[in-house]
């Protein structure tokens, strides 16, 4: 960990606002001993950038993501199924950032640093998702995208494995070859892993009717195999197609809100409608770094949908698609008032988790105390509870009062 003082400059400063939280039984503060169980249900690593290439079968190695140099002298980054992306000067000498900016780009590398982040902002445990890996599912050749994914899945088991009571990644899955799915499902299971992390779409790439998705049998055999298994699904934003197709004024905004954030509403909607829940009634799935604000108005949409396009709508589900959702479904969230104030209204206080996204930039490390007052002041305690934490727990099956001898340790002076 980055021990020194933070130094917010103004562009961080909002991070620091808080109404308080007088009134509240129990806080977020991280020097507050009784404070809530607190699980970030989405963070990320740091891993080497010579990961894939140190460790993939050698014929896979020009494709892994690398910087091409044209005849102009200008340099590109080259990932499969990205469109190329010019690496600007600032960028090849990489400028120091300062305060905050430089700690976020640099946290999370080693167990040991992770553990100290997460005490400076008051987590128990956390879920944890790839950060240059991420591009792992950007093809459209299932061996490659499976040899991708075995080679994070064995790193992150060797690195924080050991750590798993509290620290646990999510095993990666090349779903473009269910056979290849299957095998590796199986094979993470027997390693360890607290839960899958499948690409929001199966076959990469942007929508296109001669794909098959997953609300089709085809796909029957690996919802089995995963329900043998009792782990999780998560569906990460970002993976199946790329976010990145708005450049320059205004891109990351556009690509965040429009074709980021958006992506988890189709394998949402794929196991919700298609009558997968129903014939596997044991899978419980969460949509990752989503936001919340849009599922009230996404499950609506779903049952409007099936009961006013009652001649096309098949198969005919014993309920309706936003009851699955609320029995098998979370989503996770860093900052989305609006969504929180739709929680207890529409029944989904059991369905929606918390997550500070340590450490990227669109999270509220190392400020969440600050960020979950913002946006918390009107939920009751238990549904903080179950929100910060809690939900959580159930979902990846952590061991909660381990967690909370665990934080008590960690709190007891040295001897």
């Amino acid at each position: 960990m980055l021990q020194e003082s933070l130094t917010v400059d103004e562009k961080n400063r909002w991070r620091t606002e808080t109404p308080g939280h007088q009134g509240w039984p129990r806080t977020a503060r991280p020097d507050d001993c009784g404070r809530h169980l607190m699980v970030s249900a989405d963070c990320h690593c740091n891993e080497p950038g010579s990961l894939w290439w140190q460790r993939i079968d050698k014929k896979f190695q020009p494709r892994l993501p690398h910087v091409e140099v044209d005849e102009h002298g200008e340099k590109w980054m080259v990932v499969e199924g990205y469109q190329k992306s010019r690496i600007r000067a600032v960028n090849i000498a990489d400028a120091p950032k300062g305060g905050e900016d430089r700690l976020r780009g640099n946290a999370g590398r080693t167990p040991e640093e992770r553990i100290q982040d997460h005490l400076r902002d008051g987590i128990d445990a956390e879920i944890m998702f790839p950060n240059k890996g991420l591009s792992m599912w950007a093809t459209q050749d299932p061996e490659f995208g499976a040899a991708q994914c075995r080679v994070w899945n064995d790193w992150a088991w060797e690195t924080f494995g050991p750590y798993n009571d509290f620290m646990s990644p999510m095993a990666a899955i090349m779903t473009a070859s269910v056979n290849l799915a299957i095998a590796e499902i199986q094979r993470v299971a027997r390693l360890g892993f607290r839960g899958l992390n499948l690409p929001a779409k199966p076959i990469w790439g942007a929508h296109d009717a001669r794909h098959p998705n997953y609300n089709l049998p085809i796909f029957d055999p690996m919802w089995a195999a995963i329900q043998d298994t009792g782990l999780p699904i998560t569906f990460h934003i970002s993976t199946g197609m790329d976010p990145r197709a708005a450049r320059k004024d205004g891109g990351a905004v556009i690509n965040y809100v429009t074709h980021a954030c958006t992506t988890v509403i189709e394998p949402m909607s794929c196991l919700c409608a298609s009558g997968v829940l129903e014939r596997f009634p044991r899978l419980r799935f969460a949509l990752i770094e989503s936001g919340i604000g849009w599922v009230a108005w996404a499950l609506g949409a779903m049952d409007e949908a099936y009961l006013k396009h009652h001649l096309w709508a098949f198969p005919k589900l014993k309920r309706m698609p936003s009851e699955y959702f609320r029995e098998h479904g979370a989503v996770s969230f860093q900052e989305d008032p609006a969504g929180l104030q739709l929680a207890a209204p529409f029944n989904l206080v059991d369905n929606f988790m918390w997550a500070n996204d340590y450490p990227h930039a669109e999270g509220t490390w190392p400020h969440s105390a600050e960020a979950i007052e913002r946006q918390m002041q009107t939920l009751s305690e238990g549904d903080r509870a179950k929100i910060l934490g809690l939900n959580a727990v159930r979902m990846f099956r952590f061991d909660g009062e381990r967690l909370l001898a665990r934080r008590a340790a960690a709190a007891r002076p040295a001897q």
